[in-house]
């Protein structure tokens, strides 16, 4: 439960963050344009609101809603999703969206998108400004990466050292290497000390998708970080020993460990152990469950040298903008698996983006989240759908090519169908949630 709250928390204090900053953008513009803002809300607001506040001499009032699902910038003269029939009828008047010039109205309606989008360059500039950026090159990790059937089935093995897709270099470990790897007709990797060449099936995101195994992680010696039974102790057992194989098998990594004792649970078991560079055996008890009283470092920064890439303020921005910029190109290549069988099975709602946050806080993973969260609302709200800015922008390039308004009535039951669409996506991908939480 404990868990399920932090998550939530941190949901919902993104997006409101998220959703204050959107119709903040469209308020801002519409009043430069002397454009009437009658409401501007956080979530909303049907038959009642939390709380709700109107300054005096102000047209606009705000508040915040009871229904999590978004916000609202309420622009008199505007077919939005308050669907205001009584006030279109009237005769235009001058403070009204629909009496400003076309171009006006355009950045009105492009503003919150725009606002999203800087939003996750300054996000990500801040966040790079204050924590800086620790990767491990991928060529540092000697015991190589540990692959899921998926990939094993195309040819990769467990140890294999990334190097190249196609003709790009994979320098670091990340969602960019997995769309590099999953796009190229050819993976370059280095396996016993000689490069090996791979060829990349052009259906296997869809593979992943379906498997649902992922891609690789990296492969982690077992090497003790602290020794806690007795018997171990007893056993000569230090921190910082690494732990080589197992009863004359050989276990190079910590699975490979974890794997041999399991089989030898309740015995007493002899164990090849390395130390400053020297081998030696010794005999060490396994329990019912397969341990040996040992903690291990299973965290893959302590194990393989890392880079560490500092900024200043000033270069902070320009490295934000990079990372913002690729992340959007990043997930726009995604989009397109959306429209294959294996794609629209793992489009998931509220749950799904809840699960993108750790279980315990951590303000850099927040941070990072909300910026990725922010570029995901940008895009999906300039997408030509009737009810979304990208719909209303549509309408309005049909109308600075033709020089002719897409007629009232029209637009109404244009906002009426995306209201229907958008519904019927948020049903699918929350029901998509559910039965994934249930096929547990």
């Amino acid at each position: 439960m404990e868990t399920f709250l932090i998550k939530a928390i941190q949901l919902i204090l993104s997006l409101s963050i998220l959703v204050v900053i959107h119709e903040f953008g469209h308020f801002i513009f519409a009043r430069i344009f002397k454009v009437r803002v009658e409401k501007f809300y956080l979530f909303f607001d049907p038959w009642f609101s939390l709380f709700k506040f109107k300054p005096k001499n102000s047209d606009t009032e705000y508040g915040v809603g009871w229904l999590p699902l978004g916000g609202y910038c309420k622009i008199s003269g505007m077919i939005d999703e308050s669907m205001d029939k009584e006030q279109m009828a009237q005769p235009p008047k001058p403070y009204e969206f629909r009496s400003k010039p076309a171009g006006q109205r355009l950045l009105i309606m492009t503003a919150g998108v725009i606002f999203n989008f800087l939003l996750a360059l300054f996000i990500y500039s801040m966040v790079l400004l204050h924590w800086g950026e620790t990767y491990i090159p991928l060529k540092n990790v000697a015991f190589g990466m540990e692959y899921s059937s998926t990939f094993k089935n195309i040819g990769f093995q467990d140890g294999d050292i990334l190097l190249k897709a196609d003709t790009a270099t994979l320098e670091r470990f990340n969602e960019d290497c997995l769309r590099k790897v999953v796009n190229a007709k050819n993976v370059t990797v280095l396996r016993d000390g000689r490069e090996m060449t791979i060829a990349i099936p052009a259906d296997l995101m869809q593979r992943l998708l379906r498997d649902k195994e992922g891609f690789a992680y990296y492969r982690i010696p077992m090497i003790i970080s602290e020794v806690e039974r007795q018997t171990a102790i007893e056993a000569g057992l230090k921190k910082g020993d690494r732990i080589t194989g197992v009863n004359g098998v050989n276990t190079p990594t910590a699975s490979d460990v974890i794997n041999e004792l399991d089989v030898n649970k309740e015995k007493t078991t002899q164990i090849e152990v390395m130390r400053d560079g020297r081998l030696f055996s010794t005999n060490v008890p396994v329990d019912a469950l397969g341990h040996i009283g040992i903690l291990i470092n299973n965290n893959p920064a302590g194990i393989y040298e890392t880079v560490t890439v500092k900024y200043n303020f000033f270069t902070s921005f320009p490295a934000g903008a990079r990372l913002g910029i690729n992340t959007l190109k990043g997930y726009v290549n995604d989009m397109k698996y959306v429209f294959t069988k294996e794609g629209a099975k793992s489009v998931g709602g509220f749950g799904a983006i809840g699960n993108l946050f750790p279980a315990s806080w951590n303000w850099r993973i927040f941070w990072e989240r909300t910026a990725f969260l922010s570029i995901i609302l940008a895009f999906m709200n300039i997408l030509p759908i009737p009810a979304l800015d990208g719909g209303h922008v549509m309408f309005l390039l049909y109308e600075v090519v033709t020089r002719r308004k897409p007629d009232d009535k029209f637009l109404e039951y244009a906002q009426i169908t995306g209201m229907i669409i958008l519904f019927s996506l948020l049903i699918f991908a929350n029901g998509n949630d559910i039965l994934r939480f249930f096929s547990r």
